[in-house]
């Protein structure tokens, strides 16, 4: 089976500095997985709220994780400054497929990446509805 390579920082448009905590290393000395999946979601949950798109208390629509991946090609540890690079990989009618790379220090290649789905659903009923065409817009602006 044939790997494709670690993304570089010019793959995404946006991207979120971040900070590795003493709490974060596990027994081997490195961060642990699951870090990494704690990571895509603060970037990108903050991202949403900064751009109107999140509410976490009060929005009519949420966005609930479905799907989640990553691919570790290097480790990072505490005191390691982490930047994640978000993009949007696919926009369908109520769901989004987020692109993550996290990046150790002032490196070019991503020491793990990662891909997130959401489909956002009416918070009452839980039913998918339809990305407002509003949110359309501003998910296109970091479209990969």
């Amino acid at each position: 089976m044939t790997r494709s390579p670690p993304p570089v920082r010019t793959a995404f448009k946006l991207f979120r500095p971040l900070q590795t905590r003493w709490a974060d290393n596990d027994v081997y000395g490195h961060m642990n997985n699951v870090v990494h999946y704690q990571l895509f979601d603060t970037a990108i949950n903050h991202w949403l709220i900064e751009q109107g798109l999140l509410d976490p208390l009060n929005g009519d629509i949420v966005g609930l994780v479905v799907e989640t991946g990553c691919r570790y090609h290097a480790e990072a540890k505490f005191p390691d400054k982490i930047t994640a690079g978000i993009g949007v990989e696919r926009l369908g009618g109520s769901s989004v497929t987020y692109a993550i790379g996290l990046f150790r220090n002032d490196e070019e290649t991503a020491f793990a990446d990662g891909r997130f789905v959401h489909v956002y659903v009416d918070r009452g009923t839980r039913r998918p509805v339809q990305l407002p065409e509003a949110w359309r817009t501003i998910l296109g602006t970091i479209a990969t």
